[in-house]
């Protein structure tokens, strides 16, 4: 793997949905988040980081280093048990001579950084997005929350959005008993017409040189997948979903030049003259005021 990164780092991302579900509330009937005071839509950080995870794993499938933690049919303390093989501790959850394994194991390294460092080399969304690393031994091994350099805000749309409700049926019948009573079946599900929203995100080099080893290749695997990152994942029930703009602030050094704030304040999307309900990303005009960049920060966009 390439060097840990340097720079700090801050970014915008700008998404739209176009008759679908960007992300559904399981307390609400799976319903569109919607924020119930503003009627602005709401996509949460996990909903986005599963889909980033979704593109490396399929990019990066069977490449070592790049293995993901979090993922569906894969318990957890699987992933950790390959850590306790590396400390010599193999099934240390049946043996019964784990404490004082563990006791002479302390006193030559500290077992705890040894399974953190393991899982931040060997699972990308542990180098990227930290984990609260469980183990198999409830109070033998404790390594804790990895906090990660990549934190992602919830994404909410520019302008108030509105769920609808759509009604579909089919012609396939469930049972016996229903196919001799009636010929189709009705159901619905929830969309929104046309939505556009913003999330805004972070990029901590003093983390990754501290804590995960977060590298230049991963930082560049990190954007491919926000730009990429409904392009894997497609959907009948999500419409159509699709990265517009990503802006991205890069500070001259580790700890920053500027306030995140205040480089995100530099970045708006506003509807065109004329438009009323906005209803296409040509709707929009996305601007940056690049003259009032600090000192110490340059700008790219990706589309």
């Amino acid at each position: 793997m390439s060097e840990t990164i340097k720079n700090r780092y801050e970014f915008v991302v700008y998404f739209d949905v176009t008759n679908g579900n960007p992300n559904g509330d399981p307390d609400a009937g799976n319903m569109p988040r919607i924020d119930p005071e503003t009627g602005l839509g709401i996509v949460t950080d996990v909903c986005l980081k599963r889909k980033i995870r979704n593109y490396v794993e399929t990019v990066k499938e069977d490449v070592k280093g790049y293995r993901i933690y979090i993922k569906k049919d894969v318990p957890l303390n699987r992933s950790d048990n390959e850590a306790f093989k590396e400390l010599g501790i193999e099934n240390a959850a049946e043996d019964k001579e784990l404490k004082k394994k563990l006791k002479d194991l302390k006193k030559e390294t500290n077992p705890d950084l040894v399974v953190r460092d393991y899982m931040c080399s060997e699972f990308f969304d542990v180098r990227t997005f930290g984990a609260v690393v469980t183990t198999a031994v409830k109070g033998a091994l404790n390594c804790g929350q990895v906090r990660g350099p990549v934190q992602l805000s919830f994404a909410r749309s520019v302008d108030p959005v509105i769920a609808q409700e759509v009604t579909i049926t089919r012609v396939a019948i469930t049972t016996e008993a229903d196919a001799e009573n009636k010929s189709n079946e009705m159901g619905s599900k929830y969309i929104i017409p046309y939505g556009l929203y913003r999330c805004e995100g972070y990029v901590s080099a003093n983390l990754a040189r501290k804590t995960t080893g977060f590298s230049e290749e991963d930082l560049n695997l990190l954007w491919d997948a926000i730009i990429n990152m409904f392009e894997f994942d497609r959907s009948a029930l999500r419409g159509q979903m699709a990265v517009r703009k990503l802006i991205i602030f890069k500070h001259a050094n580790e700890l920053g030049c500027a306030p995140a704030h205040k480089l995100f304040d530099l970045v708006s999307a506003t509807r065109n003259e004329g438009v009323e309900f906005p209803r296409s990303i040509k709707d929009y005009t996305i601007s940056v005021d690049e003259k009032a960049l600090p000192e110490g920060v340059t700008m790219e966009q990706r589309d």
